[in-house]
């Protein structure tokens, strides 16, 4: 039995369980049921969210979002998922990397046979990061400063969207199958601490509108930040004939990262 069918199944048996008010109704080889603080019944992946699992068994998929390929290993946004990937590490969670310079997703034009498969039929690519997205049991999201993010992380999340929305709009208790995982953003761009808030405005608050329709939990770092964080430069160097050159300060950096990973790690269910 797929787990599409398994959990069809099982909202059936959702709609039975609500007078009951479980926070944890049964738990299944791949699923349990739970309650959220509107006393509405879902579905969540079992994995590492079973009472008293540690975190040993928890997956993490952070994305990259930049489209910079003369960048290389170099790209800004690859190595800040490298160490929040090794912070993970340290703390016996897996974590996969999705280098978005690595998939050629098709844009969505606006078929509707989503709502039919929850896939996109044009794009394999986009069906890839979306099946991790489903997989993982908390998410982060790391972009550059674009126009206002890059090219393709808007396109997987317009399709996410397009998912759900799809769903929702016939059915407005419908969950969907991303439904509640945690959601960190760690935007960057070439300013430094003025720039900040401009960078939360444009690419933090993007990124968490977005989620907030595909119906992740974005995770504040604080009540100021509560889209996530954006981290400055040090210095921006004039030493390549077409691009500047950016410097980090990674010490201070790297501890805030820590942080903030932390209480991403701390939402999971």
């Amino acid at each position: 039995m797929t787990d599409r069918k398994f959990l069809e199944i099982v909202e059936k048996y959702l709609k039975i369980c609500q007078e009951n008010h479980t926070p944890l109704i049964f738990v299944a080889s791949r699923f349990y049921c739970r309650m959220d603080r509107k006393k509405r019944f879902y579905c969540c992946r079992v994995k590492a969210r079973q009472e008293g699992a540690g975190r040993g068994t928890l997956k993490v998929l952070c994305i990259s979002a930049s489209n910079i390929l003369h960048s290389k290993e170099n790209s800004i946004s690859q190595i800040l998922c490298s160490k929040i990937s090794e912070i993970l590490s340290e703390k016996e969670t897996m974590c996969e990397i999705a280098d978005l310079r690595t998939y050629r997703f098709q844009p969505c034009i606006g078929c509707g046979k989503c709502y039919e498969t929850k896939r996109c039929c044009n794009d394999t690519d986009f069906n890839t990061i979306y099946e991790k997205v489903t997989e993982s049991d908390a998410i982060f999201l790391v972009s550059p400063h674009y126009a206002p993010i890059p090219a393709k992380l808007s396109m997987i999340l317009e399709k996410m969207e397009e998912i759900t929305f799809l769903h929702w709009w016939k059915d407005n208790e419908y969950k969907s199958e991303v439904y509640g995982i945690p959601a960190g953003i760690i935007s960057h761009g070439g300013g430094s601490d003025w720039a900040l808030k401009s960078y939360k405005a444009m690419v933090n608050d993007t990124i968490a509108n977005a989620l907030d329709t595909i119906q992740c939990k974005t995770v504040p770092y604080n009540s100021e930040w509560n889209t996530g964080i954006s981290l400055p430069v040090q210095m921006v160097l004039n030493e390549d004939p077409i691009f500047p050159i950016q410097k980090y300060d990674w010490k201070p950096l790297i501890q805030k990262i820590r942080e903030y990973v932390e209480i991403v790690l701390n939402e999971i269910v």
